[in-house]
């Protein structure tokens, strides 16, 4: 049960002989891994001049629908990029969240309660389209002159580490032949062939559940588009059911088996289509499209730098899909080292600047891992303590508001503040502490549009009601709070003024009420590793 589809309409980039098969050539920083994250890493470097080759063993997207729920951070960062728009007119936005035990709702939650952002809590896009909407923006940077590269059908067969560069041997329909790279990037997957080739480790926890993925299409006006959570429902007893609506009329079941299955019977279509119909009912009429088996793990790798060879995405970390916190988290990734590697290879920065991007994509992996392997505690008890403990927060959940906090059915992807970073400059503590130093900007309405479209790919002095110190280096900002409440709210709180110094990424790096040119200029050393 595949949609071929998938298999021809999304072959995005067919092998093709390159001259760099005949002669070794060097380049600045090759992408092991055409998925989202690879694809992405590849187009931020591009629009920032940076040579940047794509190395995928196949020639397009993948089968299925697997990731699905886009967070409102990574729209921003694909904002940034040029491909945010078509992903949210394709995509299902959706703000609201329903929990139910057993045949009946126990509470609701909305993700996005306030106005004054450009971009929804979440979309539901299927992965294919979000990598083919990146890979057509690359098309796009590439007719402009960002270089980029994607060569379809090259397999990595070795890679070897030296001082001052990276060797790839590469197998293709054509044979093998071999390149060098000033820096390497493996967004090669959970199963990173390049991590296994360097020996590296990847350490977690296996949990033991399974849950069966059944994508179907049908008209369903009964279901609204929102997440819905079933604790222990008629149609799936002593187990989980999770539904999302995503673009084409297709609906994402995903049903938890437990443990102990024949996978092959539980992928038979008629024990498929049983499962479906017990929660539909026998009347609807569907189509299944996909259906897939898995089994999760929580782990991550102890270092994502290894020289001049980087991690990102799940060759990196990996955790359960409850709470969409794998490709949100791995284009949080492209966000951070980006503009790092960019500002070394052009000597704007110093090596030090890129052991940053370990410290603090490890501290968001670590948080999502924790949030993770805490969703995945609660919906799959494994002692009859945990089970009592759950059932009585759901009891308490359904008439106890403060009960709600502690049901965990994914607790979903938020952007990750690096708190501590080496990178976090002076801050001013009695500013809102949403926007401490660390944090990524907030989006408010300014000016007739949005604050989030005018910020980002260089170091930034946001100035708020004052004028800005003038430094080298950075790009000066300055807006009136005065007609745009929500950024009077978020970023002054009760200051009269503030002044923000924002990293290309959009973080904050440091944050004064009141200051001086030198103090801005020794805060943006600091945020360049200095």
């Amino acid at each position: 049960m595949v949609d071929v589809r998938y298999q021809t309409a999304f072959r995005l980039y067919p092998y093709e002989r390159v001259a760099a098969q005949d002669r070794v050539q060097r380049h600045q920083v090759v992408i092991v891994g055409g998925g989202p994250i690879g694809m992405a890493m590849a187009l931020d470097l591009g629009l920032k001049g940076i040579e940047a080759v794509v190395l995928d063993d196949h020639d397009g997207v993948g089968v299925g629908s697997r990731a699905i729920c886009f967070a409102k951070r990574t729209l921003e960062i694909a904002d940034r990029l040029g491909c945010a728009d078509p992903m949210v007119e394709k995509g299902v936005v959706w703000n609201l969240g329903k929990v139910y035990r057993e045949d009946r709702q126990i509470y609701d939650f909305n993700l996005q309660p306030e106005a004054g952002h450009k971009r929804p809590a979440f979309i539901n896009l299927q992965q294919p389209y979000f990598e083919k909407f990146v890979v057509e923006r690359i098309r796009e940077a590439r007719d402009d002159g960002a270089p980029i590269e994607i060569r379809g059908k090259n397999k990595v067969d070795n890679i070897a580490s030296h001082d001052d560069h990276v060797v790839l041997e590469v197998d293709t329909p054509d044979g093998p032949y071999k390149l060098e790279a000033d820096y390497v990037i493996a967004c090669d997957g959970v199963r990173s062939p390049i991590r296994e080739m360097l020996g590296l480790g990847f350490e977690g926890r296996v949990f033991q559940d399974n849950f069966l993925i059944a994508d179907v299409i049908m008209d369903a006006d009964e279901f609204p588009v929102e997440r819905r959570f079933w604790f222990d429902p008629p149609f799936n007893p002593g187990q989980s059911v999770l539904l999302h609506k995503q673009p084409d009329n297709v609906w994402r079941i995903d049903f938890q088996l437990g443990w102990d299955i024949d996978r092959e019977k539980e992928l038979k279509e008629e024990n498929v289509r049983a499962r479906v119909d017990g929660m539909l009912g026998p009347d609807v009429e569907y189509q299944l499209e996909w259906t897939s088996i898995y089994t999760f793990q929580c782990c991550s790798m102890d270092e994502y730098r290894h020289g001049r060879v980087f991690f990102a995405g799940d060759s990196a970390h990996q955790v359960s899909p409850f709470g969409a916190r794998g490709c949100n988290g791995g284009m949080q990734d492209v966000d951070n080292l980006g503009w790092k590697l960019a500002a070394v290879l052009n000597g704007e920065a110093g090596d030090r600047l890129l052991d940053t991007y370990h410290s603090e994509r490890k501290h968001g992996a670590d948080e999502n891992i924790l949030n993770s392997s805490r969703a995945t505690d609660f919906l799959t008890p494994k002692s009859e303590v945990s089970r009592m403990f759950r059932d009585a927060v759901l009891d308490l959940a359904e008439k106890a508001p403060f009960a709600r906090a502690h049901v965990n059915s994914g607790r979903l992807s938020v952007p990750c503040t690096y708190d501590g970073s080496a990178l976090n400059g002076a801050d001013d503590d009695t500013l809102p502490k949403s926007l401490r130093p660390g944090s990524p900007a907030v989006d408010a309405e300014v000016d007739g549009g949005w604050l989030i479209d005018r910020l980002g790919g260089r170091f930034q002095v946001l100035a708020i009601n004052c004028l800005a110190p003038t430094v080298e280096g950075a790009e000066v900002i300055e807006l009136d709070s005065h007609t745009a409440p929500d950024l009077a709210e978020r970023y002054l709180g009760e200051a009269a003024q503030a002044i923000y110094l924002l990293r290309p990424d959009q973080h904050v790096a440091a944050r004064w009420i009141y200051t001086k040119p030198a103090a801005i200029t020794a805060a943006l050393t600091t945020a360049m590793g200095g």
